[in-house]
């Protein structure tokens, strides 16, 4: 990028989200259906029937996936579902998926085959429909470009902006998983580079591999929303880290977060392996990534509403935008959060 003086600007310097909102600055929406454009999980059509979600992710080899470890069935599946879920971030229900590749000629009709019928299962699973796509040559690697289509209503439709201070912090599942089942899965592949007669050790690694590899969607709280009569304020899904995702909840909806780290869910093989890799397990909840959870507030009078539910914890509450975005750690402590996840250049 080269500014009016001639220099130039790395994209790193502002990141993913820094360069979305440089580049669409001067954009304005031009249609009254157009509800919701850049700057959420997804974008908000307005229908008869009420509202269209459209959302669309890139996954590229050696950036957001590597062949040596990550199974094209596995890579098709896990494709289809980083789409959906921020589909479902929108308190939305996906139906339909288009999906676009670029492949090298390394790439034969069998391999692609096996992509396919991961993208069919995930579509099998989550009952979407394939409409549509483009195939075209790339002079490297694998790209995929899924894009999710759902369908939702305007009134119970969940935006990233809406939280308001002294809404309570929840969270779906467990994080960090993700993260460390990719570190186990980087560590094998170092040591089958520097000895390839070695065999992989990955037993009892299942649930952290699996999470790496075969992620889940979060349909069953969208349904369990629904049945319970739960419209959470905001919401966002988590791709990116714990932090990074409470951070873009923060600034959209211009408040702060205070996060209590024994709220924080971690699985028990989670915190064993993080030990083992000598880890900080919040640390790995915090800045992991790939969790593909569902992280939302609530208004303080729906607290019975999810109080029983299963799966959900509350893990704080929103504040004031000038108190600023903090841990309360176990030991007493007050830090700041750093948003230390993800990084897309």
């Amino acid at each position: 990028m080269v500014n009016d003086f001639g220099k130039r600007t790395d994209v790193n310097e502002l990141g993913e989200f820094g360069v979305i909102d440089h580049l669409t600055k001067n954009f304005v929406n031009r249609n009254a259906s157009t509800l919701k454009g850049v700057g959420d999980d997804a974008a908000v059509i307005e229908t008869k029937d009420g509202v269209k979600l459209v959302s669309t992710d890139f996954l590229v080899e050696g950036i957001h996936f590597d062949l040596m470890y990550m199974p094209l069935k596995h890579l098709g599946y896990k494709a289809v579902v980083v789409n959906l879920s921020d589909i479902y971030a929108m308190n939305g229900i996906p139906e339909q998926i288009t999906v676009s590749i670029a492949i090298s000629n390394r790439f034969s009709v069998e391999a692609l085959e096996e992509l396919y019928a991961g993208i069919e299962a995930a579509c099998k699973y989550y009952k979407v429909d394939l409409v549509g796509g483009d195939t075209t040559s790339s002079p490297k690697g694998l790209v995929i470009s899924v894009t999710a289509i759902g369908q939702g209503k305007k009134e119970t439709t969940t935006y990233r902006s809406t939280a308001s201070v002294g809404d309570l912090l929840c969270v779906t599942g467990n994080l960090g998983a993700a993260y460390l089942g990719l570190q186990l899965l980087e560590r094998e592949k170092q040591i089958y580079l520097s000895n390839p007669g070695v065999q992989p050790d990955l037993e009892g690694q299942n649930y952290l591999v699996g999470r790496q590899l075969k992620p889940e969607a979060r349909v069953d709280m969208i349904e369990l929303f629904a049945k319970s009569e739960l419209v959470p304020t905001a919401m966002i899904d988590i791709s990116d880290g714990l932090a990074s995702e409470v951070f873009h909840l923060c600034k959209q909806s211009k408040v702060g977060a205070f996060v209590e780290e024994s709220g924080v869910p971690l699985h028990p093989d989670t915190e064993l392996q993080a030990i083992n890799f000598k880890l900080d397990p919040i640390t790995c909840a915090l800045s992991g990534g790939e969790d593909y959870e569902l992280l939302f507030t609530i208004a303080p009078d729906q607290i019975e509403k999810i109080k029983y539910l299963p799966d959900i914890y509350i893990m704080g509450e929103m504040v004031p935008a000038a108190d600023g975005i903090n841990l309360h750690t176990k030991g007493g402590n007050v830090h700041a959060i750093k948003a230390q996840g993800w990084r897309h250049f």
